[in-house]
């Protein structure tokens, strides 16, 4: 019995690119943003880190009414706050469901990849002229030349953090990359995800002609781990983040990580991602330089409302905890950290 239905002939990334190139300016954008994210890695640049955006992209007009907002609250705390836009154009599923913006940009199943491609790239140039950085998770290695030079910092997924061919991928990826924790909550493929990405790597892939390749990497020395909760139980809380930074330790990383506010910690519900925010910004505040910051999945209006996928904070809720973020002491003592936290959950 035959299962393969059809094939349909992609535009090579040399085609895509051509029709919709990255300008100087933007490249050097792109650029400025990368270093500043080394920065922050090394520990060179003290400032918090923030993700925020919606758990999917699937209207790039709804997508840049809320990037010029984000980009306006980014102005303001930029002194205390680097902030990166969530642009997830895949979507991970665990068994069924849409797949991204990319796969299915008319979402409708009729999976118009090619449309889906250029799509994705032009909303991506967009944000780049608005001058937001953008993160987004790097599902389908044969995707990324399309959308790679326009990336501020890459994720690999709970799902994938496991895979050799998203370790080697990450390895060739000229941007930081932060690998989840999967999705039962353990660590180990994770660590083990960062720091084989970090190391030469020899692997197939397609050059801009669209050709296959074999392809060797030197290693991305900017990699790390992301705390995103498991089925059971968050990670972000300070017993459970001293264990992942003490078992990443033996395995021998010792680079920073970040704290997913969502999924996990978070347990899907929006309000609870407000907690994992403010017990980050207190761990920071009490001294724990090992985190660099935090994401939120945040959406113009909260639930799902606008979003296709997982439950976001709406925007007000989102300005709220940025704005306090920005204005909360990065060093302080105990006995002056349970206010903000009795603020911020009444949002």
């Amino acid at each position: 019995m035959q299962y393969f239905q059809s094939q349909t002939p992609l535009s090579t990334p040399e085609e895509v690119l051509a029709k919709l190139p990255l300008s100087d300016e933007e490249r050097k954008t792109v650029s400025t943003f990368r270093l500043t994210a080394e920065h922050i890695m090394r520990g060179e640049d003290d400032r918090l880190i923030i993700f925020a955006g919606p758990c999917s992209i699937h209207c790039p007009e709804i997508a840049l009414e809320y990037a010029h907002r984000f980009k306006a609250l980014s102005d303001k705390v930029s002194e205390r706050i680097f902030m990166v836009m969530r642009v997830f154009l895949e979507k991970p599923r665990t068994q069924f469901g849409w797949k991204g913006f990319l796969y299915d940009p008319l979402l409708d199943g009729s999976y118009d990849i090619e449309k889906g491609l250029y799509a994705s790239r032009k909303l991506l140039l967009e944000l780049a002229a608005l001058k937001v950085p953008v993160a987004t998770e790097f599902l389908d290695p044969l995707l990324s030349p399309y959308t790679q030079d326009l990336i501020t910092w890459g994720v690999i997924g709970a799902r994938t953090s496991t895979s050799q061919i998203h370790r080697q991928m990450a390895s060739h990826l000229s941007m930081p990359i932060g690998f989840k924790n999967e999705t039962d909550g353990s660590l180990d493929n994770a660590i083990c995800g960062a720091l084989a990405a970090r190391h030469p790597q020899a692997s197939l892939g397609i050059n801009g002609e669209g050709k296959v390749c074999s392809m060797k990497t030197s290693g991305n020395p900017y990699t790390h781990l992301i705390l995103r909760g498991g089925e059971v139980a968050s990670n972000y809380d300070e017993i459970a983040v001293s264990g992942a930074i003490q078992k990443q330790r033996l395995y021998g990383l010792s680079s920073r990580l970040l704290i997913d506010c969502a999924h996990g910690n978070s347990q899907k519900d929006p309000q609870k991602q407000q907690l994992a925010f403010c017990s980050t910004l207190e761990q920071i505040a009490e001294g724990n330089h090992l985190i660099m910051g935090a994401m939120l999945e945040s959406h113009l209006q909260g639930r799902n409302a606008l979003s296709m996928t997982d439950p976001c904070l709406d925007w007000e809720t989102t300005e709220k905890l940025v704005l306090w973020a920005a204005g909360h002491p990065l060093s302080t003592s105990q006995s002056q950290l349970g206010q903000p936290t009795a603020a911020a959950s009444t949002l």
